[in-house]
């Protein structure tokens, strides 16, 4: 059964989930990072070229021809090179979420994000999993 992670109170939802890449890739674990849109797509390829400062974290978008040999893969389709693990950077919950060993979902500070957050948890519960939950605002100094 696929595990399911809730990450809240992220400052940054695009650097969080840079961040939680990292450590994914560090452990070895290869990692598609689902978008809504290009122009986040975009956003997310930008700022992986410089995440973190101190080193490199290969990646591509999932229609390049390297996706089935990148550890981290940026899409905004269903072309799916793995199925370890998906951070999902959208408003509601992707219909295809199962095919994957571990989803993460990351949720804002706003209102309106936390919100959307709450209906995916309560999306997940409702299909019988037991959604893990991090409160980043905790863990900050």
């Amino acid at each position: 059964m696929t595990k399911v992670d809730f990450y809240t109170g992220s400052d940054d939802k695009l650097r969080t989930a840079c961040q939680l890449c990292h450590k994914a890739m560090q452990s070895g674990v290869r990692v598609l990072l689902h978008v809504a849109d290009e122009a986040t797509a975009h956003k997310l390829d930008q700022l992986l070229w410089h995440f973190p400062p101190t080193a490199f974290m290969p990646h591509c978008r999932s229609n390049e021809p390297d996706a089935a040999t990148m550890p981290v893969v940026i899409g905004c389709d269903e072309n799916f090179p793995h199925s370890q693990l998906l951070i999902s950077l959208h408003d509601e919950c992707t219909n295809f979420f199962s095919r994957f060993e571990r989803v993460i979902e990351i949720v804002g500070t706003d209102d309106e994000d936390a919100k959307l957050g709450r209906a995916r948890f309560k999306f997940y519960r409702d299909r019988g999993f037991d959604p893990g939950h991090t409160n980043l605002a905790e863990l900050r100094p």
